[in-house]
């Protein structure tokens, strides 16, 4: 820009010197040459020397608006026409430095109320980079690593003052796979559990949230010993309430009317043990005291065994049950376990597809797992019960399962069975064409059939004391 000014000056000054040649000349030719030609050249000095004081001092300010610009100032402008050639050039450069500056005050004014807003947050968050260095965190993360690992350093590696294996292995998945990731940690804090979540960033790094769990887990572990401790308690009583009061129903001695109330009192006792075994059983999985011990079973063994064990209940209920995709894929399980799975699952589909229906088990070797399934041809269940049914007490129509005894806790015991053995278990429904409830489990390896898993913990039975 700079030579260009130059040669504008340059040609601009031949230019009037030779105006003022011709000028001069004109009219003092019949006089004296010399003191016209000393006149044109000093009125050419004074014009260049006028014009380069003007060039020097708008490439001056130029320079300066460069040097501003390069130290990060966006205020910079130049804020001078300079010469009519660049007066278009100069204005739209300090327009667009005006635009930028009003642009980065709105963006860092949407930064400071981002940064409010994760610093109020209960929960602690840090960012990193794709290199896995700390790029920002909120005050919540600040307070929580500098009381137990030290402060946090924005600019270096995470694992340099958070050295969880849990929060780094999330961190390392998220941005290797550039997928969230879950976990939970209890070794960041002293005595203080956290829930991890990390997500990727467009920019190929995570953000990390620590959720402090430890007063939920606290009230539902005190919960969950409550429900088992009263169910211990009433368990015994009830048992002697079922008895004396099955002794006395058919006793020939009572009248009619009294046999009539005694059935009703022992329909609601056994109903009453039904629901605080399922507590118990309930308690036992959700507190991790379940074990299965798992052992390499043939599908077709536990498909087989659920049939057998629940064929006299179909009898009665006059349902047809039938087995389909029948594999000789082992699997990994606790067979009692399972089974109380399959009870549970098959249970729910004769109370929900009425009688002289029909009900589908089956098995489907999916390579790694082996898929099993229960299906029936109901009413159906509306989808947005399916994210809930595997709640404890969650009802689909709290009516009809009162009235066919169900406690709402089977489908709850399932998913924790499933849980415990790295499976999973999911609900399939279409309204009025039926469900299908399927849970997968871990395939065993072929050469170790029928032979109990090295290295499992043996347990206590399902449904023992």
């Amino acid at each position: 820009m700079r030579s260009e000014i130059f040669l504008k000056l340059f040609f601009s000054f031949i230019v009037v010197l030779a105006l003022f040649g011709l000028l001069f000349g004109a009219v003092f030719v019949q006089h004296n040459i010399v003191y016209a030609a000393a006149l044109v050249i000093a009125l050419a000095a004074v014009v260049s020397i006028v014009l380069s004081r003007i060039a020097r001092r708008h490439l001056d300010k130029v320079d300066r608006f460069a040097g501003d610009l390069a130290a990060g100032r966006l205020d910079a402008r130049i804020d001078d026409p300079g010469f009519s050639a660049s007066a278009d050039t100069t204005r739209r450069l300090d327009q667009g430095m005006a635009r930028v500056e009003q642009e980065f005050h709105a963006l860092e004014s949407r930064r400071r109320e981002l940064e409010a807003l994760l610093d109020s947050m209960q929960e602690a968050v840090v960012a990193v980079d794709a290199q896995g260095r700390v790029h920002w965190t909120n005050a919540v993360m600040q307070r929580v690593l500098k009381r137990y690992a030290g402060p946090v350093r924005v600019g270096h590696s995470l694992v340099q003052t958070l050295r969880d294996p849990a929060v780094l292995a999330c961190v390392e998945e998220a941005i290797a796979h550039q997928t969230a990731q879950k976990g939970r940690s209890t070794s960041i804090a002293p005595g203080r559990a956290f829930e991890i979540n990390a997500a990727p960033t467009p920019s190929g790094g995570a953000v990390v949230v620590l959720h402090d769990v430890t007063e939920v887990e606290r009230v539902e572990r005190t919960l969950r010993d409550f429900i088992a401790n009263v169910s211990h308690e009433l368990r015994t009583p009830l048992t002697s309430i079922s008895g004396y009061v099955e002794t006395l129903h058919y006793d020939a001695r009572i009248t009619d009317d009294a046999r009539e109330f005694l059935g009703i009192i022992l329909r609601n006792a056994t109903r009453m043990h039904r629901l605080i075994e399922d507590l118990l059983a309930l308690a036992r999985v959700e507190s991790g005291e379940f074990r299965p011990r798992l052992e390499s079973i043939p599908a077709t063994r536990l498909l087989d065994d659920a049939v057998s064990l629940l064929s006299g209940m179909l009898r009665e209920t006059e349902v047809t049950l039938e087995r389909r995709d029948i594999t000789d894929t082992p699997v990994l399980a606790d067979s009692d376990a399972i089974q109380q799975v399959f009870s549970n699952l098959i249970e729910n589909a004769v109370k929900y597809g009425g009688p002289g229906k029909t009900i589908l088990v089956g098995a489907r070797d999916l390579g790694e797992t082996v898929e099993f399934y229960v299906t029936d041809y109901g009413s159906g269940i509306a989808s947005i019960h399916l994210d809930r049914i595997f709640e404890r007490f969650y009802r689909v129509d709290k009516a009809r399962s009162r009235e066919s005894g169900g406690t709402g806790l089977g489908l709850a015991i399932a998913k924790h069975i499933m849980l415990a053995h790295n499976g999973s278990i999911r609900a399939e429904s279409e309204l009025h064409k039926g469900s299908t409830f399927i849970f997968t489990l871990p395939a065993a390896p072929r050469e170790d059939a029928f032979e109990h898993a090295e290295g499992e913990v043996a347990a206590q039975e399902f449904r023992g004391n």
